[in-house]
């Protein structure tokens, strides 16, 4: 009796046990469930193994648009150092933004690809005028095209598409790869008709085929890292170099003939690059470096109509060798970039596009005009243009972002949100 009462107890202790152990099971089993059914996809091993794709070679970087929709953090402006990262636009938060901010977004894009058209045809009134002046051995006509500006031009062009390809905005890219070879062009017709140094030249053309190849290379994913690297130090203190040197230069007949400023300005640059690289810098020293490049190419690009303009001052006779329809073209194209630019509060190309439109193309239409090179309403026209362009996308870009006044536009651009 004793041992059947004890088997009846290790039996009942026994079915206890099994049935807590099931229940455990059970909990466990329906804990894990739940966690499974928790976790997003993407962090399961399982679907993280079955649906990931294999790696491309040429990664494909999602358009701004996208970047805007699906950042849930509060977009913030470009800040000038940190200008060659592709950034959200404004400061109001996705949920406020209205259609018109949409449909505004997809115009200055637009805007910004239609400028190629301009800029194709930029330099080619000016390239049919130097070859008919070649043609006609009349080469004094060229001096009225200073190569030192047109130099100053094509070194910021190419800087500046090696900053636009850090952004992966295309149609920038687009405009200076077509900046750079009709500037080019022309620089070589220069040449030709003796109004440019021949060793200048050469050093030229070497810099220009190296530099289109490294960049194209960068845009395609084909360039190691390092090179790439080189590249940057190679523009920031060439690009620091020469600004200093061309603003001295533009002037010698008045000043006396100098390499000083060029040679200081290199130095300076190459101790910079050389501590940033080395990890001598702060943090926010080494990112003022960085930027140091693009905000040289675009002071390059400014100075640009400023040795223009000098030029026809000196040389006032010359000035038929100005082509109208550049200057006109080289107006819309800079001026088709201004709202985007805005748009996306880009304070280095805004101020780019801004000077460019206002001096370079406008500052020479002034100057034809004021030599009776162009008609009293072409010149009309041209002003009157440009100011309602510039009106309209400072008050597009205010009723985009909802504000009341267009100087709130002006001061996220300059200071940030």
């Amino acid at each position: 009796m004793a041992e059947s009462l004890v088997a009846s107890s290790a039996s009942s202790c026994i079915c206890r046990s099994r049935s807590r152990i099931r229940s455990r099971a059970y909990t466990l089993s329906h804990s894990r469930s739940l966690t499974l059914r928790i976790t997003p996809p993407f962090s399961s091993p399982i679907n993280h193994h079955h649906h990931r794709k294999p790696p491309s070679l040429f990664p494909r970087h999602p358009p701004l648009f996208l970047l805007l929709v699906q950042s849930p953090a509060t977009p913030t402006a470009a800040s000038a150092l940190d200008s060659d990262v592709p950034r959200p636009q404004g400061s109001s938060p996705p949920a406020e933004r209205t259609p018109l901010f949409w449909q505004w977004d997809s115009l200055t894009a637009k805007f910004s690809a239609s400028s190629n058209i301009p800029f194709l045809l930029l330099q080619l009134p000016q390239i049919i005028l130097n070859a008919r002046n070649l043609l006609s051995g009349n080469h004094s006509a060229l001096l009225a095209v200073p190569w030192l500006g047109m130099l100053t031009g094509l070194i910021g062009n190419l800087s500046l598409l090696s900053y636009f390809i850090k952004k992966r905005e295309k149609e920038a890219v687009v405009v200076q790869t077509l900046g750079v070879v009709s500037i080019y062009v022309v620089v070589s017709q220069l040449a030709i008709g003796r109004a440019m140094p021949l060793p200048i030249f050469l050093v030229t053309s070497l810099v220009v085929a190296i530099g289109l190849i490294l960049n194209f290379s960068k845009y395609f994913q084909l360039l190691p890292p390092s090179i790439w690297s080189f590249w940057e130090d190679f523009i920031t203190i060439g690009g620091l170099s020469v600004l200093p040197q061309v603003m001295w230069s533009t002037f010698v007949p008045y000043i006396p003939h100098s390499i000083l400023p060029g040679s200081i300005a290199c130095f300076i640059a190459f101790v910079a690059v050389l501590m940033a690289r080395t990890g001598k810098l702060s943090e926010k020293g080494a990112r003022f470096v960085g930027a140091i490049s693009g905000w040289t190419a675009t002071l390059l690009f400014m100075w640009m109509p400023v040795s223009q303009m000098w030029t026809n001052f000196l040389n006032p006779d010359n000035i038929k060798g100005l082509s109208a329809s550049s200057m006109l073209l080289a107006m819309i194209g800079n001026g088709l970039m201004i709202p985007r630019a805005l748009f996306i509060r880009d304070f280095m190309w805004f101020t780019g596009s801004t000077w460019a439109a206002l001096f370079y193309g406008y500052g020479n239409i002034a100057c034809l005009y004021r030599f009776n090179c162009i008609s009293r309403e072409f010149f009309l026209g041209a002003t009157a243009g440009l100011i309602s362009w510039i009106g309209i996308a400072l008050w597009r870009d205010m009723v985009a972002y909802g504000y009341n006044t267009p100087s709130r536009s002006i001061r996220e651009l300059v200071f940030g949100p």
